[in-house]
């Protein structure tokens, strides 16, 4: 069990720092330093199709500047480095009917912010292959996934450590106290999707990974715990095999959660399995989900937090309601394979049946996601990417809405 304080990552800084061979680095910290600006121009429209929503439309169009800098470390066998990041988000177009699609913050009145943003950084030290990092981080493990569906990433506060000591073996562990979330320029204490007026005051994770088999198959073993709200088992099997001309994918994965300590969340004793099949071939890959969630309560996260890990995820939801069974459909294309490279395409649909909401049981919804997207390929816009999408939900508990979002993303190196 982990307890309330960073007790996993002491644990692994006591076990595998005395372990580590002395190893220089070689590039400096500024000579390995790298300065990356994003531009990132969003417009999002949401039109609810049910006359219980509270707004007939959300409208609102933004642009966003993401700064990150990456150090190298200083040289000998302690490396020092240092991370930052530099956030910036300005409205556009907005209006106090129109508001809340999480591209800005809103103020009481309704209206949206003129502008917002953040800054922070993080601390790192290296010896050999393990790293440890203090400050403001985007975590992006199987069980903190940080969320960039909006204009401005989430970030949270808090420390990790990465080892990779042995071939294809990656341990981890982490604590984070604070959030910001991605439409927010403040932090904020840890809460879950499950209860997301209760605080806690800390998030802790371990976890083991193992690349075996050429790399074409992944093990992982994780823990997880949000203080007085729940902690979490996390099990995942993951391979990739060439048959004939096709290559054949499988994502499995299974989540357990239980409340913990006071659980603000109320009683949790849950069980999510999922597994993802894919098969590619010619520029063409399927996919095919299945996904249930069983015991009390329903999957259980980090408010804020990506899904992308749970198998059913898509724009709007994961069908990870107490009880829901869902499935998934998915069809990807690459255009290179006729001829035009940086063309994209994806169409997907999901349906979940059975999920037990404050609504009560036997909750159904369903959702289809059309995506296309393109990546200029040389000139002087080369990399600018362009992304439309167009999402249609159907649900018996909530409601009703499609949505369509214009994403144009230009990175700069500096």
């Amino acid at each position: 069990m982990i307890h309330r304080s960073a007790m996993p990552l002491a644990l692994a800084c006591a076990v595998l720092l005395p372990t580590m061979p002395v190893v220089a680095e070689e590039a400096g910290f500024l000579d390995g330093a790298r300065t990356d600006l994003l531009l990132r121009n969003y417009a999002f429209n949401r039109d609810f199709r049910s006359h219980d929503a509270g707004k007939s439309v959300i409208n609102e169009w933004a642009q966003g500047f993401i700064l990150k800098f990456t150090s190298g470390y200083t040289p000998g066998a302690v490396g020092l480095g240092l991370d930052g990041i530099g956030l910036l988000g300005v409205r556009l177009d907005s209006s106090p009917e129109h508001s809340g699609s999480e591209l800005l913050p809103v103020h009481d009145d309704g209206r949206a912010a003129q502008d917002y943003g953040r800054a922070g950084a993080a601390l790192k030290l290296r010896v050999s292959a393990s790293e440890l990092k203090v400050g403001e981080m985007l975590p992006d493990v199987p069980v903190l996934r940080y969320d960039d569906g909006r204009l401005l990433p989430q970030t949270f506060q808090g420390a990790a450590l990465t080892s990779r000591e042995i071939d294809g073996l990656g341990l981890y562990a982490g604590h984070y106290r604070e959030v910001s979330l991605r439409h927010s320029a403040n932090m904020q204490k840890l809460s879950s999707w499950s209860a997301p007026g209760a605080e806690s005051d800390g998030f802790s994770y371990a976890g083991a990974e193992y690349r075996f088999n050429g790399e074409r198959t992944l093990a992982g073993a994780w823990h997880a715990q949000l203080d007085d709200i729940y902690r979490q088992s996390y099990l995942n099997l993951v391979h990739k095999q060439a048959l004939g001309g096709w290559t054949l994918g499988a994502n499995l994965g299974l989540f357990m959660d239980r409340d913990e300590g006071r659980a603000l969340a109320g009683e949790i004793d849950s069980h999510t399995g999922f597994a993802l099949l894919s098969a590619g071939r010619a520029g063409h890959t399927f996919w095919l989900g299945v996904q249930k969630v069983g015991g009390t309560g329903g999957w259980q996260s980090v408010y804020g937090a990506s899904g992308r890990t749970i198998g059913n995820d898509m724009y709007n939801g994961n069908f990870t309601n107490a009880d829901e069974r869902s499935w998934q459909l998915r069809h990807d294309y690459d255009f290179a394979a006729l001829g035009i490279p940086g063309l994209g395409s994806m169409i997907r649909y999901g349906h979940g049946s059975n999920a037990t909401t404050r609504s009560g049981s036997g909750g159904r919804e369903w959702e289809r996601d059309l995506e296309l997207n393109y990546t200029v390929q040389g000139g002087p816009l080369k990399f600018l990417n362009l992304r439309v999408n167009h999402a249609s939900n159907r649900r018996s508990f909530g409601p009703d809405f499609d949505q369509t979002r214009l994403i144009i993303n230009y990175p700069i190196s500096l």
